[in-house]
């Protein structure tokens, strides 16, 4: 299998590159069109919060009857009915048993938007492009090793029939996140980045998320499955998609990667612990479909949501978890941790109590003069694309970069940037060349991870 995916990977690679990208399936951005499909998960709706210039208000979506189905209605009618701004989305629905089949057979757009349950997608991937459909895919796209060849496979077809084949990375456009990663390619200010140990490693990232959360205003209400980690995915491949991405992104940019590129040095699982008051809240059902019963310990269900990786990347060690609770704390949401040391300081990003869970960048473990430094970074900053960056006093010899309100993108509005994104990528007829060697290696890393945290 190792061999077959070495050959797949050369020939996808080949053929990305930029004197061989086919763009016979390049797309005038008039005439883009989306399509979405079984949207279990609100991430499909967020692509709709806002419209985007030449793409039709006109959408179909194929999906069951149901709840699911229900909810990204409702929500994309919300984002229409809104007082200020409302979007102008047209759905147009199928609902038939064969709604797969009968998207590939009409294809009423160009685009098809993937967000839902993940246990389908790597098929709904692959025949997708096979059908010469451009995709937009939310993470993960794939949670099992299994499906990895399928998946590099896709990639490999989509180039073959010009057509796209991306994943919604929102942590790229968090401020911090930027700034993190701007300021550690400043020499003067980072120095290098260090490579690290196991036991010291260059990179942490850690991220905690919720199962009870409000989204655009109104309390989520999940589906059911998204507790089944055989329909979600463990949190090992789920939300530490976004983590590997950014390691990948910002201490290798626009670098070609490779699985060759990661060794896991070792990776861990464990479960959160869900009351079933607590699953009837989340998700409206009063008890636990026949699906979860292998996950119930008495009254409790227990989720294989959380999990941690430490693996090197071109040497270069890094650290990545993910824990899963219930309830967010008061006046706090789904938090980031995330370090980057350099042999001249450290870059942190907090965002818990202290920062009013507001992702906040600092500078620590400055290495020689202060004074000196602060000037260093002062100049750093003004050669940025952002005004008004100032730099403030946290304590402990510890800087804090001070950011204008303005620069500050909800959460929720990151889809529409990524979407903005990957329309632009559209009328160009391609993707970067790092980009799909870059999710190949992101899902080998998610994958093996998992399979060696269930051993």
């Amino acid at each position: 299998m190792r061999i077959l995916f070495v050959l797949m990977f050369a020939v996808m690679l080949n053929s990305c590159r930029p004197g061989n990208q086919n763009t016979a399936g390049k797309e005038d951005s008039s005439s883009v069109s989306l399509i979405t499909v079984d949207p279990g998960h609100f991430h499909a709706a967020l692509v709709q919060k806002q419209m985007y210039a030449n793409v039709s208000p006109d959408v179909h979506v194929y999906a069951p009857e149901g709840p699911d189905l229900a909810l990204h209605l409702e929500r994309i009618e919300s984002y229409n009915k809104r007082a200020e701004n409302p979007a102008s989305w047209n759905e147009v629905v199928y609902t038939g048993p064969d709604f797969f089949e009968k998207m590939l057979q009409e294809k009423k757009g160009n685009v098809v938007v993937l967000s839902g349950n993940n246990m389908k997608k790597a098929e709904y991937i692959t025949r997708s492009v096979e059908a010469g459909l451009n995709v937009l895919a939310d993470k993960p796209m794939i949670i099992d090793n299994n499906d990895f060849d399928g998946l590099v496979a896709a990639f490999s077809t989509a180039a073959g029939r010009g057509v796209l084949l991306y994943d919604i990375m929102t942590e790229r456009y968090e401020v911090t996140t930027i700034l993190q990663k701007m300021l550690s390619m400043k020499p003067d200010v980072f120095g290098t980045l260090t490579k690290g140990s196991e036991n010291d490693p260059a990179v942490t990232k850690f991220s905690v998320h919720h199962f009870s959360k409000l989204v655009s205003g109104v309390p989520l209400k999940r589906p059911a499955w998204f507790f089944d980690v055989e329909q979600q995915g463990e949190g090992i491949v789920d939300v530490t998609t976004h983590l590997v991405d950014l390691v990948q992104w910002e201490c290798f940019p626009e670098q070609i990667l490779s699985p060759s590129d990661v060794h896991i040095v070792s990776a861990r699982r464990w479960p959160t612990t869900v009351k079933k008051n607590e699953f009837t809240q989340i998700t409206g059902y009063e008890n636990y479909p026949e699906y979860l019963s292998k996950y119930t310990k008495g009254d409790d269900l227990n989720v294989y949501s959380n999990g941690e990786i430490t693996y090197s990347l071109k040497d270069v060690f890094a650290k990545i978890s993910v824990e899963w609770h219930v309830m967010p704390p008061a006046g706090g949401g789904d938090t980031h941790y995330s370090v980057m040391k350099g042999t001249q300081c450290d870059l942190m990003i907090r965002q818990g109590e202290t920062e009013n869970y507001v992702p906040t960048l600092y500078i620590e473990n400055i290495k020689g003069d202060g004074h000196d430094f602060r000037k260093k970074l002062i100049s750093a900053l003004e050669t940025l694309p952002y005004d008004s960056l100032a730099v403030s006093d946290a304590g402990k010899g510890i800087l804090r970069i001070d950011i204008p309100k303005k620069y500050r993108v909800t959460h929720e509005d990151h889809f529409g940037q990524v979407t903005a994104k990957f329309l632009e990528y559209l009328k160009k007829g391609s993707l970067p060349e790092w980009e799909v060697p870059g999710m190949i290696t992101k899902y080998y890393t998610t994958t093996t991870a998992k399979e060696m945290a269930q051993k």
